[in-house]
């Protein structure tokens, strides 16, 4: 026949174990000693193992209770996960994301997958465009959470990665041998200038023989093999690959990924999502 664990009593055993005693988890979890001191009894009667080594003055983990400390965190992380998804349903409405076009993957996507899930009545509304314009529209109070690429983090910003510019071309391509060097580039793009300053200082003829406001055109463009673009490390479209150029081409300067987000007292939402995207660049 199966057995349960008992949450409440599993909520107080992970709490002495953070605390390092039933006085301390008994402020933590607002009960009184006695009723910790009892579920951690009922836990250890109904599992018929001792979790605690009391030998000591202070109270320390079994190795029962050091094997249990692990299940417990999961249980009640997933308990909490499940009450918050299906209880909290008042946040509903509209959250602005925006982001520019090259830092869209592979990180927002899984973002807004796990936001949708924690908050099935908020949508977001994701806006893609370069960075300069997407910071005018952040200080317009028309964006809520900003992601931007920048040399440095401006006021009430917080760096998310520091990654370097790459060269990028087809693959097994030849375009980036040829001289004058080939460049496609959107209008906009804030890593035009630096790029071609860099190849200016190396000795190393250019053309732009690509200049759009459309990414797409770039990718069309590079992957038929006709020019070469640089981008942030780890960002590189599908049919396209670094180029191993063995010091033929300048190496480029690092960039920032910033985010930005407006704090709000009266909702979690934007707070919720900046930190499911803090979490996300952590983890990647």
């Amino acid at each position: 026949m199966p057995r349960n664990l008992d949450l409440t009593a599993l909520r107080s055993f992970v709490a002495v174990a953070d605390t390092g005693g039933v006085t301390k988890a008994a402020g933590v979890l607002h009960l009184t000693q006695s009723a910790v001191s009892m579920q951690l009894k009922r836990l250890e009667d109904s599992m018929g193992v001792s979790l605690f080594d009391r030998s000591a003055r202070s109270i320390s983990l079994s190795p029962n209770g050091e094997q249990l400390l692990g299940y417990a965190r999961r249980m009640l992380s997933l308990n909490d996960e499940i009450y918050s998804r299906l209880t909290a349903q008042e946040f509903e409405g509209e959250v602005t994301l925006g982001v520019p076009h090259d830092i869209v993957y592979p990180v927002v996507p899984q973002v807004l997958q796990r936001f949708a899930a924690e908050y099935p009545r908020v949508r977001v509304q994701l806006l893609t465009s370069f960075t300069r314009a997407l910071k005018d529209q952040y200080a317009k109070g028309e964006i809520d959470v900003l992601l931007t690429t920048e040399d440095e983090v401006g006021e009430g910003g917080e760096t998310l990665a520091i990654k370097p510019l790459v060269w990028v071309g087809t693959e097994n391509g030849t375009a980036w041998r040829n001289r004058p060097l080939r460049l496609a580039f959107e209008k906009n793009c804030i890593f035009r200038q630096g790029v071609q300053r860099r190849l200016s200082e190396a000795g190393i003829p250019w053309e732009m023989v690509v200049e759009t406001n459309s990414s797409r055109t770039i990718e069309a463009t590079v992957s038929a093999d006709l020019a070469v673009h640089a981008l942030i490390e780890g960002t590189e479209p599908r049919h396209c690959e670094r180029i191993n150029h063995g010091g033929a081409l300048p190496e480029l300067r690092q960039t920032r990924i910033n985010m930005y987000h407006r704090a709000s007292d009266d909702s979690p939402v934007v707070g919720d999502l900046a930190a499911l995207i803090h979490a996300a660049y952590q983890a990647h």
